[in-house]
């Protein structure tokens, strides 16, 4: 008897049902926020675990750089994973590894376990492209649109929303109450994600570069083993000369096998794209200074006033004070949008970036009081917020539907980056400006670190102003400068509270034919 051949999985075979369809969002957003706050345990707590267990503050601030860390590293890797079949497979596996890595990291079992802990956890920092990948294939347009701007800030909103709630159990538990807290929201977020995440079958697998991951993984931890201990090993120490040096060659040898690779990693090529260059450096730069201002205010807020400075302020404090960053964050994601339609695209990130050195300028010169502190970082997250909401919707309206997950991980891999320069890097200059035989810095040092995060900032708006105008002027009359323009419409209508028709099928979202081939 005749069979008839099996049908192909097609995208409308896995349409999610309605009900699964109307909860896909909000468990996104929640994974996105497990993962914002669990990555960020780290900052408000590192004067607590350089206390409990007995090491310097500035070995402590690898607890947070360590996630960070992790989460460049692994976002490319599940991002090209997510390109394919095995991206529900992949989004449930990393919620189940920061799951592990909270319960390790709650574990009184010293510092040492607490930092592998940490470092599982920051796998979660991986699932927002993947969320977004998600939102993108399986939402109608109007839906999608509104979804990605706002899965592209829970990460900054996450930052802050997570750590009074973090402060208040470490202040009436303990140093791990935190970790077991993350360790039931991940494992509530794993069975939501389950129930709701619907099948990928139909997309055609990619090949995994493994040597890529491994020579992205090595140059990154050496690039911040230097920043991180160029104070304690000395600078111009051979020990960190050849790890600088080795880094380098290697970060070298991944851009090289990136670019000749059939199925690499991270699609380098598309970089040289006008939009995704500037949404990739800015995302790096102002990483960096974001984390740069978060790690100096919590580590100033927690320090004795018999220092001669700080407010001798608790966890819980501490975490309050990282709250109107979440808050002025979401706000600022929907002024993007109206700020978009009044001026232009081009005008959302210089105007974020230059919110933020008001930021960093008011924590450097004006920190006398508690409530200049709330100040600042009300400050930032409006800058913060407006800035990282443009990012994801330059690059999704300017790379081809299959490669939004590699691209949009390649943004996040440098905004990780950055995230982690900026921790590792507060820590390098307060630990410059501590005295001899003296556990806490001198008032100097977080002086020296805000004049620095203010050059971090400027150096941001020349790029966001200048980048785009020399791309625009080299290509503008060719196709790409007609991509150009398209990311540049698909980027307002990206942002939450934009309800400009979307672009017809093939217009915003395509590329010039030599770009979709790696």
């Amino acid at each position: 008897m005749q069979t008839a051949d099996p049908q192909p999985v097609t995208a409308s075979d896995n349409l999610p049902t309605p009900w699964r369809q109307r909860a896909l969002v909000p468990v996104l957003v929640y994974l996105g926020m497990v993962a914002a706050m669990v990555s960020s345990l780290g900052a408000p707590l590192v004067p607590r675990i350089a206390v409990v267990d007995h090491v310097s503050p500035a070995t402590a601030q690898w607890s947070l750089t360590i996630a960070l860390l992790v989460g460049a590293v692994a976002t490319p890797t599940m991002g090209r994973l997510g390109d394919g079949p095995r991206r529900r497979a992949v989004t449930l596996g990393a919620v189940a590894v920061v799951c592990v890595g909270s319960v390790l990291a709650a574990l009184p079992l010293g510092f040492g376990a607490l930092l592998a802990g940490r470092a599982l956890q920051g796998v979660g920092l991986g699932l927002i492209p993947l969320a977004i990948a998600t939102v993108r294939e399986n939402l109608p347009a109007e839906r999608s649109r509104s979804a990605v701007g706002i899965l592209s800030i829970t990460l900054v909103a996450g930052v802050g929303l997570g750590y009074p709630v973090t402060g208040l159990l470490t202040q009436l538990f303990g140093l791990h109450a935190g970790f077991w807290l993350a360790a039931v929201v991940s494992a509530l977020a794993l069975g939501a994600a389950a129930l709701v995440l619907p099948p990928t079958r139909h997309l055609a697998p990619h090949p995994l570069d493994v040597l890529g991951a491994v020579l992205l993984g090595a140059a990154l931890a050496g690039v911040l083993l230097v920043l991180g201990e160029g104070e304690s090993w000395g600078w111009t120490s051979p020990r960190l000369l050849a790890v600088a040096v080795l880094s380098l060659v290697l970060l070298l040898w991944w851009i090289l096998h990136e670019l000749r690779c059939p199925h690499p990693l991270v699609e380098l090529r598309l970089v040289r794209h006008p939009v995704v260059l500037t949404a990739d450096v800015i995302g790096l730069i102002a990483g960096l200074g974001m984390y740069l201002l978060v790690s100096l205010v919590t580590r100033y807020a927690q320090t004795p006033a018999a220092a001669g400075y700080g407010f001798g302020a608790s966890v819980v404090v501490t975490g309050l004070i990282l709250l109107p960053f979440s808050a002025a964050s979401v706000v600022s994601s929907r002024l993007a949008g109206l700020l978009a339609r009044r001026l232009s695209t081009k005008a959302v990130l210089p105007v974020g970036c230059a919110v933020s050195l008001a930021a960093m300028a008011c924590f450097g010169f004006a920190r006398d009081s508690l409530w200049e502190l709330f100040l600042a970082m009300g400050i930032a997250g409006l800058g913060v917020g407006c800035t990282f909401a443009a990012m994801p919707g330059l690059i999704v309206g300017a790379v081809p539907a299959h490669e939004t997950g590699s691209a949009i991980s390649f943004n996040q891999v440098l905004r990780c980056v950055g995230y982690s320069a900026g921790s590792a890097l507060s820590a390098t200059v307060l630990q410059a400006h501590t005295p001899a035989g003296r556990t806490l810095p001198s008032a100097d040092g977080y002086g020296t670190a805000a004049l620095l995060g203010c050059v971090v900032w400027l150096v941001t708006i020349v790029v966001s102003v200048v980048l785009p105008a020399r791309s625009r002027t080299a290509d503008g009359s060719g196709a790409e400068g007609q991509a150009f323009r398209a990311g540049e419409g698909a980027a307002v209508r990206t942002v939450p509270g934009d309800d400009t028709p979307a672009p017809a099928a093939g217009s915003a979202r395509a590329v010039p034919e030599e770009r979709r081939s790696p």
